[in-house]
């Protein structure tokens, strides 16, 4: 009976020792915790490169002739009309090429003429066996090469007449001049590389976007993804796309590898010029209407001292499973950005406790992540702790005894 009376007055000082330290440690310094509540919202993972505007179609109007500008009908930003006529060549020596070629044509339409009757008429001569073979023979050169010499003249003509037409500049398409290179008097030169009189764009209204993305990122990149751009002439705007076209040929400039892609860019505002930069954001997967919570609590871990306390409450039974799976959560704990969806470990407040939370998570985007499975929505999950010393707070280490009779 005394030692019985013994064993369990031993085990009663042990028990107010434990307490009284734990309780004193308590007393010099107090956890408190950070918390962040599960809600819903939206979660989007983007990229983000440059690009420079353009017009989806531009045409570049040249001269196929050589001569000097005499009229140019059209300015800068000035709206043209396909078949309008914007400028004009100087025709003086392209007129008078006309009348040679046709002078040219007349004579040896004439040298043709009088062949094909002497041909003719030594033909039947040389059928009645009245001249030689040989008479024959030149007789049938000279008609063939005067058939030639005028195919040659008449082809010469219509080249003539063409450059004639050439000589004056209309415009293709339907558009805006965007750039004018010449000025009345200037003389231009027709070479193997057409010289570029004119620039003209399109619709201005309808606008693209190609932007170069590291090839880390374009795995990321689909056709018709969202896109956000600004552009330093209106830093408070934000003008929408989509991607339209991703091209598999690379870009490589000092060892670094780029794709080009195409983001169409309405522009009814005509805020949008071509040769503008842009700022691009891709949203290559969009979450709307999910759990989420502050990427930070995927971070936090106890320190030790509230862990050896947290698994003291425990059951023995529950503590061996407890520990196995913090080893095989803690793995899986990251911030990476991605769709990928993985099981991973949080910490909760439960009234005055702490419980730690498997959960499944899926898009991050670096502030916040999707909970697919493990929380509910308003739910209190720790991102944080302060260690406050010498001060007394409601909120102390949960898992802390507390004094009574105070």
């Amino acid at each position: 009976m005394k030692k019985k009376l013994f064993i369990i007055t031993t085990t009663i000082i042990v028990a107010i020792v434990v307490v009284f330290f734990i309780f004193r440690k308590s007393n010099n310094s107090t956890v408190i915790f950070k918390t962040t509540k599960v809600e819903r919202g939206d979660i989007n993972t983007t990229i983000t490169a440059t690009g420079t505007l353009e017009a989806i179609t531009t045409v570049q109007v040249g001269t196929q002739v050589s001569g000097v500008i005499r009229n140019i009908f059209v300015d800068f930003n000035s709206m043209v009309k396909k078949g309008q006529v914007i400028g004009v060549i100087d025709t003086t020596n392209l007129a008078a090429a006309v009348l040679d070629s046709k002078a040219s044509l007349a004579r040896n339409e004439a040298t043709l003429l009088f062949n094909k009757k002497k041909y003719n008429r030594i033909k039947k001569l040389y059928e009645n066996k009245v001249l030689p073979e040989t008479d024959y023979d030149e007789a049938l050169n000279g008609f063939q090469t005067a058939k030639a010499n005028y195919m040659s003249a008449k082809a010469q003509l219509n080249r003539a007449l063409t450059n004639l037409r050439y000589a004056t500049i209309t415009a293709p398409i339907n558009g805006v001049v965007i750039s004018r290179n010449v000025d009345i008097g200037q003389t231009v030169a027709a070479s193997f590389n057409t010289p570029t009189l004119f620039t003209i764009a399109n619709d201005l209204t309808k606008m693209q976007v190609q932007a170069s993305i590291d090839e880390a990122d374009i795995g990321q990149v689909e056709q018709g993804q969202k896109v956000e751009f600004t552009v330093d002439a209106y830093p408070d705007l934000i003008f929408e796309g989509k991607i339209i076209q991703k091209r598999l040929q690379p870009i490589v400039v000092q060892n670094v590898v780029t794709y080009n892609v195409i983001v169409d860019a309405p522009n009814k505002s005509l805020k949008l010029m071509p040769g503008m930069t842009a700022n691009i954001v891709v949203y290559v997967n969009e979450k709307h209407d999910v759990l989420k919570i502050q990427s930070k609590a995927l971070r936090y871990n106890p320190s030790q001292d509230l862990l050896k306390s947290y698994f003291s409450n425990l059951p023995d039974s529950v503590k061996q499973k407890r520990m196995v799976r913090m080893k095989q959560s803690g793995s899986n704990q990251s911030d990476q950005q991605g769709k990928k969806k993985r099981l991973t470990k949080v910490w909760i407040t439960k009234g005055d406790n702490i419980k730690s939370k498997r959960v499944k998570i899926g898009v991050n985007d670096g502030e916040n992540v999707e909970i697919v499975s493990g929380l509910e929505q308003g739910d209190s999950v720790i991102i944080g702790q302060d260690i406050v010393k010498n001060a007394s707070t409601k909120k102390r280490s949960p898992f802390l005894p507390s004094r009574h009779g105070k």
